[in-house]
């Protein structure tokens, strides 16, 4: 959020305060001054300028996909050709990220977390309306940008950091630290730190490399302050430490004295005549000799003058005055899970979560807290499970292969989950109970997985990370596939057993896109043509990311089962091609068309597909075929026929599964998820709703398919589709006609699919 209305104030007010600057001859400046001040503590020769990577990322994914769950490939092209426009410059980028969400921001972030929530309902309801993705005024980014982007700057060769305490405090520190030429992010709290300049990637024109620099002493200047008083200044006008509402008596008062004492002053600019009110206020709490404001003039009550207090200390950096507060109050505290790991496991998680390196173990051993910011999840839908649901179980065996190793951990508190889900209002974390990982004969630790070696503990590594997920069976095909395919089946068989309203149609879907994706370019995923888009696999698709985090996070806990590479959403899913895939498969498309008549992707589907259905069935999960009609927009919609016929509710499914009385896995008889969540009062840390999750609820399938034997078809999307008769899944399929790209991008039929050159990278 920054300090509320001063980047505007800037702007729109003091325009001479935000100069265009080349970055070019910044840098040239830069080392410049550099190479005369012999006092400089930075080492490197070339000018380095620290990036806000929570603030860039809407800014990097200029993909025209987005609502489909990303199209990653094209957003690693990006992110790599915005790297070398810096580097090709002679400019050293260093990356920062958010690693912790402080209790004191907390509510902040619970704020804005409903506010996406909000703007998330928005774009489902466009999305079942017109059938398309909605302009670029509903964008939400989709779902695990921000962690993915760590990892793929890391495989760029980039130096990133995730922060143990506010990432906009370490980048400050940081910046100041190493005399760097700037900070480039989208926060006005970045103009309060006296630090390296603060420089806007909004305003940033990658080509020519110039952007917009907000000048901290112009504004001293104009507001007649000191840059050691703008911490002040920036608590009175509102910060994520103190809201604008505590202190909005303290700016009435201010600017009634300022009008009084300035009638014609910018009697048109009210934003202005507010800071500059404000200004005149902090101006004059500073005595000549004085080293800090005398708040105690201000009348403030005791709580207020304390929160006053701590948001001027939180912008204080090491070096400067008072930062011996600064640093005490930023100090982390030892956590009470923290005795549950030797010294040697807690040192490598500190040092992996710093590097960006791992995932979600830090958090579980020195904060106790995990958090998940939003998803694109329709609240509207009753039948498909949120994934903060789905991924639970999972979740809690992870924390109890980091805690328990072994005993029953009746000593240890429980974790922390604050996740966004429809229905959870967020005015308390879900405590969550760490649940055992057993092995026959094995006594795990983290230690033994973490630092022993050889190939007894590889194995032993590969079996935990699938015990996780309730995949033991998946560990005989470790070597005869690509650990890209197979974390991905690993993730698909895991929701499948989870959800028991996924069709063999999902399946399909999921399963066909994993396998052709390796064989695309990044040129041909963009030119997939979608006709018409479906809320219930945009889901999907939401559904599968978060699973890409939760496998990272299970790699993490069994010391690197498989490369962390492997689990990166750029080498098992594209948003669009899933959703054609998804499309196809819930039309009756064979098998071979789903493949592009490529044999051997289609042999390979079918092995995998066996699997899955072999797993399912020894934990008797039973995959039944039930293609669902998808959503119609105006423009797509054949006439008023398909929708009398298919006006079985908004989400375009066959009835929802109150409708058709069935029950869902994991639902407990006389209601759904969401009915259940109701009694979140009473949240018990044993109660029957964790154990409900944690056995996955019932077992078994759905009975019998559509209603009235209704089959949507993919001619009404695909005019040229071929109509190889009804969809058998026990049958190996015929060898028909495929479908191809064509030069512009549309579908059309080919004798045969061209061979391509090799797999895709």
């Amino acid at each position: 959020m920054g300090v509320k209305g001063l980047q505007y104030f800037m702007e729109r007010c003091f325009p001479d305060t935000c100069v265009t600057v080349d970055l070019r001859e910044l840098a040239s400046q830069h080392v410049a001054r550099t190479q005369q001040d012999s006092t400089t503590t930075d080492n490197t020769s070339s000018p380095t300028l620290v990036v806000d990577g929570m603030a860039c990322v809407c800014h990097w994914y200029s993909c025209k996909d987005w609502v489909c769950g990303g199209q990653w490939r094209e957003f690693m092209d990006l992110l790599k050709s915005w790297v070398e426009a810096f580097t090709s410059a002679g400019i050293r980028l260093v990356f920062f990220f958010d690693g912790v969400v402080e209790e004191q921001k907390r509510k902040e972030w619970v704020k804005r977390r409903r506010r996406v929530n909000g703007e998330i309902s928005k774009v489902f309801r466009y999305l079942k309306s017109h059938g398309e993705q909605p302009g670029r005024e509903m964008f939400c980014l989709p779902s695990g940008l921000a962690s993915f982007t760590r990892f793929a700057l890391r495989s760029l060769g980039q130096e990133v950091f995730c922060s143990k305490q506010e990432a906009d405090y370490e980048i400050a520190r940081y910046a100041r630290h190493h005399n760097c030429l700037g900070i480039l992010g989208q926060d006005s709290d970045f103009i309060i730190y006296d630090s390296a300049p603060y420089l806007s990637v909004a305003k940033l024109q990658i080509d020519r490399l110039t952007t917009v620099l907000y000048d901290r002493q112009r504004l001293c200047q104009i507001a007649g302050l000191a840059v050691h008083q703008l911490p002040l200044l920036a608590c009175l006008l509102g910060n994520d430490v103190v809201s604008s509402e505590k202190t909005m008596n303290i700016r009435n008062n201010a600017m009634a004295t300022y009008r009084q004492n300035n009638p014609s002053s910018h009697s048109g600019a009210p934003q202005g005549q507010m800071v500059l009110a404000v200004s005149h206020l902090v101006s004059s709490l500073w005595g000549k000799e004085e080293e800090e404001a005398e708040l105690f003039s201000l009348n403030l009550s005791a709580p207020l003058r304390e929160l006053l207090q701590r948001g001027i200390s939180s912008y204080v950096l090491p070096g400067q005055e008072a930062s011996q507060q600064s640093d005490s109050s930023t100090a982390s505290s030892v956590s009470a899970f923290e005795k549950h790991v030797s010294a040697e496991v807690l040192k490598a998680c500190r040092e992996k979560h710093v590097a960006a390196e791992g995932f979600m173990v830090y958090n579980v051993v020195c904060e106790g807290v995990i958090e998940c910011s939003n998803t694109l999840e329709d609240e509207e839908d009753t039948e498909l499970l949120p994934q903060a649901h789905v991924f639970k179980p999972c979740r809690q065996r992870i924390y109890g292969l980091v805690l328990l190793h072994g005993h029953d951990g009746s000593d240890l508190p429980a974790i922390k989950e604050w996740f966004i889900y429809p229905g959870n209002p967020l005015q308390e974390p879900d405590i969550v109970h760490p649940v055992p990982v057993s092995l026959p004969g094995e006594k795990l630790t983290l230690d033994f997985l973490w630092f022993s070696t050889g190939p007894e503990v590889s194995a032993l590594r590969l079996l935990t990370f699938f015990t996780i997920f309730d995949c033991q069976d998946l560990s005989d095909l470790h070597g005869t596939i690509e650990d890209s395919l197979l974390a991905a089946l690993c993730l698909i068989t895991y929701i499948v057993l989870q959800v028991n309203t996924l069709s063999q149609e999902d399946v399909d879907a999921y399963l066909s896109q994993a396998v052709c994706l390796r064989l695309k370019s990044t040129q041909e995923l963009q030119h997939i043509k979608l006709p018409v888009l479906c809320s219930r696999a945009v889901q999907l698709g939401a559904l599968y990311v978060r699973g890409l985090g939760n496998l990272l996070g299970a790699n993490c806990a069994s010391g690197c089962a498989l490369p962390s590479a492997a689990l990166m959403p750029w080498q098992s899913f594209d948003g669009r091609l899933f959703h054609s895939k998804y499309l196809l498969a819930h039309g009756g498309a064979e098998s071979s068309v789903l493949l592009e008549s490529n044999s051997s992707c289609l042999k390979l589907f079918l092995c995998l597909r066996e699997k899955v259905t072999e797993i399912c069935r020894k934990r008797g999960r039973v995959l039944l075929s039930r293609p669902r009609p998808v959503e119609q927009s105006p423009k797509t919609t054949p006439g008023s026929r398909y929708r009398e016929r298919h006006s079985g509710g908004a989400s375009g499914s066959d009835g929802s599964w109150r409708e058709r009385g069935e029950n869902p896995r994991g639902l407990h008889h006389g209601g759904g998820w969401r009915e259940r969540e109701e009694t979140r009062g009473g949240r018990s840390h044993h109660g029957s709703r964790d154990r409900a999750w944690q056995r996955g609820g019932h077992r078994g399938g759905h009975r019998g398919g559509m209603r009235g034997g209704q089959h949507f078809h993919p001619h009404q999307f695909y005019p040229n589709f071929q109509d190889g008769g009804p969809h058998d899944t026990n049958h190996h399929p015929k060898q028909s006609r495929g479908w191809s790209y064509g030069s512009r991008g549309r579908y059309q039929l080919a004798p045969r699919w061209p061979q391509p050159p090799g797999p895709g990278t």
